[in-house]
């Protein structure tokens, strides 16, 4: 609706789900560099970035000199440091077109917003180079799509990820210019992301923050954990509010400051209530509850009924770099979601009576 205003697989990379798209580039000017346009000089120093990526680069903000923002009529001095924001290179592979499935809902010149199916990794990785988001992608959308700074990259209109069994709102850059006005946004963290959540135990604050670094588990590094001293890691920020309490469960919305990996399935399991089904992170057990029979097979059906860690990109706002106004979507719960709260729902109204 527009408005104006899981499982850890192999093939998911462990990566910020926008920075892994993303990352500064910090290039200090040599002590006998001539004095020379900075988009030029970037061109010849930059593998694969044309000189109109650099000046949508420079229109958004991105390109600093010495901390502030410039032109590419700017002409570099020695020891000049340029920060650029750009496209991290990705690994090459033969991708061919896959007739997918894509739930759009909505498209204009600039923009494409999809709601994510269930079971569909974003973009190829290790040993999984079929069956994506981009395959999708490339059979709906040819070879139109923006690649930002690496031609050759297998990301085309990409501008963040989610995980593979987390279902909801993504957007997709149809043209260079707002795909990297998008990446600002992501990078600077005023996009609008609200997902919701089920999650073992009774929450007990209606509302809260969790402000933990997150970071790759140091013993297993398919995981992420938290490190509550700061000393390792990345800033994370989650905010939370209970919407439903259904005894041995909740119902929450998250509100993401930052767009760490698994964020939100970490961020709640370090306060005690790891999402349900949610297998890598000690979801997919009884957490709450009684171990009776009849219970637990209550539990299994539901397991059964939603086989994924219960998370849902709800809200997608933001900026739209040519239409010059906000934009607000939001996607209603898919159907094994709402079938495990309508379950809950029951057996919570059951145990009550």
């Amino acid at each position: 609706m527009l408005q104006d205003e899981s499982t850890f697989d192999a093939s998911e990379e462990l990566e910020d789900e926008q920075e892994e798209l993303y990352e500064h580039t910090v290039i200090k000017v040599d002590r006998g560099q001539q004095s020379i346009r900075i988009d030029k000089f970037l061109t010849n120093r930059m593998e694969a970035v044309s000189r109109s990526r650099i000046q949508n680069v420079a229109e958004a903000g991105m390109l600093k000199v010495n901390g502030v923002a410039v032109k590419v009529n700017y002409k570099i001095k020695p020891l000049d440091e340029i920060t650029v924001l750009v496209t991290k290179a990705s690994h090459e592979y033969s991708l061919d077109p896959e007739d997918i499935p894509l739930n759009i809902v909505y498209e204009d010149d600039a923009i494409v917003i999809i709601n994510k199916q269930v079971g569909l990794v974003v973009h190829p990785g290790s040993g999984n180079y079929t069956g994506t988001l981009v395959n999708a992608l490339l059979y709906h959308f040819g070879n139109s799509l923006p690649t930002g700074a690496n031609s050759r990259d297998i990301r085309p209109g990409l501008v963040h990820r989610i995980d593979k069994d987390t279902t909801g709102l993504m957007i997709i850059a149809k043209d260079e210019a707002v795909m990297t006005h998008l990446a600002k946004q992501f990078f600077d963290h005023t996009i609008k992301r609200r997902y919701v959540a089920l999650v073992w135990g009774d929450v007990i604050e209606d509302e809260g923050t969790i402000n933990v670094n997150l970071a790759r588990n140091l013993r297993f590094r398919k995981k992420m954990d938290v490190f509550p001293d700061g000393d390792h890691g990345k800033h994370a920020i989650t905010h939370y509010k209970v919407l439903e309490r259904l005894g041995y469960v909740t119902l929450v919305e998250c509100i993401l400051e930052t767009g760490r990996t698994h964020q939100i399935r970490v961020h709640m399991m370090s306060i005690g209530h790891p999402l349900f089904n949610d297998s890598t992170y000690g979801g997919d057990e009884i957490r709450k509850g009684t171990i009776y029979s009849k219970y637990k097979q209550f539990v299994d059906n539901c397991f059964k009924l939603m086989p994924r860690q219960a998370l849902h990109a709800k809200v997608l706002g933001f900026y739209h770099p040519v239409l010059k106004k906000e934009m607000l979507f939001e996607s209603p719960l898919p159907e094994d979601f709402e079938s495990v709260l309508e379950k809950w729902r029951h057996y919570n109204k059951y145990k009550k009576d």
